[in-house]
């Protein structure tokens, strides 16, 4: 749910509206939308968001329709049938599993809660049975990066292993299922964690860096370029970045907020500048961090930071030269380089051709069942 522009249904629920909000809980081989995605559909029939860029659209909207009739919240697996070609299903030959339920927002506090902390960009993991007993089929209960919790699933065990379970994927920013053996019944939850947007440091306010702070924010990212020059870090020079940053690299990096979701990219290619921002990055736990360089600085770099006392484990984590092999020319052409190195790394993608490996497109979860 949390997937779909928050605006719309925090609106929708700011104004009391009933809708019914269809998301999927599983996938398999190459389903074209992940665990997370969502349509809500309201009760003039306008609709928002989407479970498979178009295959099932329309099974899901009806579905939505019948449930704000007053249908039960229902969980209806979707799959591709080479026996009847009309068949309503997946055309990539993936499987999904989508969960459809009415929510009332005078009545689900906690979801209106979830909706308007969206909205707002906060971090927010939404937790909602998915599976189970009828009775708690769509109960969902809002847990905060503090901790505390707002809404109940049972009131007992339940909901504290799912506050428990719940915390730690916010923490970690994932969205996914997990299950808990309540008496003789298995109840299967939804997490969907939405967290602030990561980080991607850029350090040296150079042409490439201008390119790579807008395909970076077009990726999601909270953009920050910092030079120690100042006649080169500006917001003027650099309008894609959130913010622009004059100060030494190292220092810098040293007392701003990073977490494990945070690249840093060292464009700056000179030894005063990267061998201790480097030196300070390659010990910190981030998601990616990358220099740029000729073959040649690479291996002065590597020297350097060696005599520096990183440790063999500590030098294998730089991507260095930065970016793959794309036969960029140009700095848009180097941004579009980097930032698939980045997916790729996030991903634990190997960055090769598609037409080359075997399997499904898309990684799967385990079907829920």
């Amino acid at each position: 749910m949390l997937d779909i522009a928050a605006e719309a249904l925090h609106r929708w629920s700011a104004r009391a509206e009933p809708f019914a909000v269809a998301t999927v809980v599983s996938t398999s081989g190459s389903a074209p939308r992940p665990v997370g995605a969502a349509m809500a559909v309201d009760a003039l029939g306008r609709a928002v968001g989407s479970i498979s860029g178009g295959c099932v659209e329309g099974a899901v909207y009806e579905l939505c329709q019948q449930v704000l009739a007053g249908r039960e919240p229902t969980l209806e697996h979707f799959g591709y049938s080479e026996d009847d070609a009309f068949a309503v299903g997946l055309t990539c030959g993936g499987t999904l599993a989508v969960f459809v339920q009415r929510v009332v927002p005078a009545e689900q506090p906690e979801i209106t809660a979830a909706l308007a902390a969206t909205a707002a960009g906060e971090s927010v993991a939404l937790t909602r049975v998915v599976s189970g007993p009828s009775p708690l089929l769509g109960r969902a209960m809002l847990v905060r990066p503090d901790r505390t919790v707002t809404g109940t699933l049972d009131g007992a065990d339940l909901d504290r292993w799912a506050a428990h379970e719940a915390g730690a994927l916010l923490s970690a920013g994932v969205t996914g299922l997990v299950h808990h053996l309540c008496g003789d019944d298995t109840v299967t939850l939804l997490v969907e964690s939405q967290t602030t947007a990561p980080r991607l440091i850029v350090f040296g306010a150079i042409d490439f860096a201008a390119a790579l702070t807008r395909v970076g924010a077009l990726l999601g990212y909270r953009v920050t370029v910092c030079d120690a020059r100042p006649v080169f870090a500006t917001a003027a020079r650099f309008p894609d970045a959130h913010e622009v940053v004059v100060d030494w690299p190292h220092r810098y990096l040293a007392t701003t907020p990073t977490d494990a979701r945070t690249v840093v990219c060292v464009l700056t290619h000179d030894a005063k500048f990267d061998i201790p921002l480097l030196t300070r990055a390659l010990r910190m736990p981030l998601a990616y961090v990358g220099a740029m360089g000729s073959r040649r600085t690479h291996e002065q770099r590597q020297r350097r930071l060696a005599e520096a006392g990183l440790a063999p484990e500590h030098l294998d984590r730089l991507h260095s030269p930065i970016g793959l092999d794309l036969g960029a020319r140009t700095p848009e052409e180097t941004a579009l380089s980097i930032m698939a190195e980045v997916v790729a790394q996030r991903n634990g993608a190997t960055g090769l051709p598609l037409g080359q490996l075997d399997g499904p497109l898309h990684r799967s979860l385990v079907p829920l069942r």
